[in-house]
Parts: structure tokens; sequence; C-alpha cells
């Protein structure tokens, strides 16, 4: 049965509330995935929700929401309040909306909006104001048994935050920034690597890559990580 939910984060986050609102409001591919926002109190929101919504407030460097709705009733808002403090800015985010399996899907969201949340962390302090070239893909339909991300943390070789790994496909090493049973954060000198264990809720293993070098090639990238992750439930 559909139920509405709201999930919460709030945290320090390494800089200014200007370069926060520009990585949040313009920069979104660096972190999370690519959204266009009109940057005006009404502006149209697209990439956000499938159908697209609306910027409902629009004040630089303190406090950003957009909102969209069906005539199904389902709502989406996001809210980010942003406020200096000791020399970075103390984010307050929070995200209302409406789902179906609220037992499922609640724990999942609230997963990933850590996972993004640390992400935008990442961006702002090795990253900051540049802008990225992403790609997303899904593994097959196999990657959805109970134990299959075990498959990827095995392939990465990770273990613990702050170890070193190899990424055989791009070529690079990277650190270890984020571990949990359902994500792995891998960052390099010229990107972030994400890879979600979405198995975990019953849906496909999945990556969402943003690449900063100015000669990267997306579409070659996904191709190769899809094949690689082809490879690993073949």
């Amino acid at each position: 049965m559909a139920k509405e939910s709201e999930v919460r984060f709030e945290g320090f986050l390494p800089a200014t509330p200007a370069d926060t609102w520009a990585a949040i409001t313009t920069a979104s591919g660096g972190w999370l995935w690519p959204i266009q926002y009109e940057p005006r109190d009404g502006g149209a929101e697209s990439g956000l929700t499938p159908n697209g919504g609306m910027v409902t407030v629009w004040k630089p460097s303190r406090r950003f929401v957009t909102y969209a709705e069906d005539e199904s009733g389902w709502f989406n808002t996001l809210e980010y309040v942003l406020e200096p403090k000791d020399g970075g800015t103390y984010l307050r985010y929070e995200h209302t909306t409406v789902l179906d399996d609220w037992d499922v899907e609640y724990d999942a969201c609230a997963q990933h909006t850590a996972f993004y949340c640390h992400s935008l962390g990442e961006y702002l302090t090795h990253f900051n104001r540049r802008q990225a070239k992403y790609f997303k893909a899904d593994a097959p339909e196999a990657s959805k048994a109970p134990e299959a991300f075990d498959a990827v943390k095995a392939a990465l070789g990770a273990k613990a935050v702050g170890d070193r790994v190899y990424l055989e496909v791009a070529g690079v090493e990277g650190v270890v920034d984020y571990l949990t049973p359902a994500f792995i954060g891998v960052r390099t000198e010229d990107a972030l690597y994400r890879f979600y264990g979405r198995n975990v809720w019953g849906w496909p293993v999945g990556i969402g890559h943003h690449l900063f070098a100015e000669d990267a090639d997306a579409d070659q990238a996904e191709k190769a990580w899809t094949a690689w992750l082809n490879g690993l439930y073949a």
C-alpha cells in the first residue's frame, strides 16, 4: 500500500555555501546524476522525476526546494537548507515522497540518500566546481540474487574504507571511500566510481560513474563497464 515517507540527512560539508549550492543546482552529475533546474522560483526541473517538476524555492546559497506530482496522488519534494559553519557548510536535507512498497523502498531511499550525500562531500573535497561525464548501467537479472553484490566486492578487492584497489576496466588505482553491504565507492584522481548492491532490495546490481577528466569517453567507458557487469553474472 502506498504510504508517505520522509528521509532526512544532515551534516557538515567541507565547502562554502556558494560551492555547495553550485554542486547541488548545477553540477549534480558529479555526485548524483545530471539534473537541470531553471534558476528561479517556479523554474522547471528535468531529470530528477519522471515527468519533471518545479523549483518552488530558489534562494542561492541558502535554501533550495523542488516539487513534483502526478494524477495518482504521488508527489516528491526535496529540500536543501545550507548554513555557513566553521569555514564550510552545514547541510540539512529532507526528502518527502509517496512509496508503494514502504518497507522495502524506505530502507532503499534512506541508504541511497546516505551514499549520495557522502558522494556530495567527496565531490566538494576533490572535484569542486568541475563538471563530470556521467553514465550508469545495470547488471543482468542474475544480479538480483541475495549474495550477488559479493561478486563486485571480490572483483574490486574492496574490504575496508581506505583500501587501495585497482580498477582493471579503467586501468587506474583508487581508494575505497565508502563501503557498506549495499554500496561501494571508489575515488581516483579523476573519477568517482559508484557501485550499487540493489540486490539487497530485489533489484539488479548497478553502477553510476562520474568521470572528470576532460578527455574521458563516457560512451566507451559505459560499454566496458557493462561488459564487466555482464561477465560477473554470466
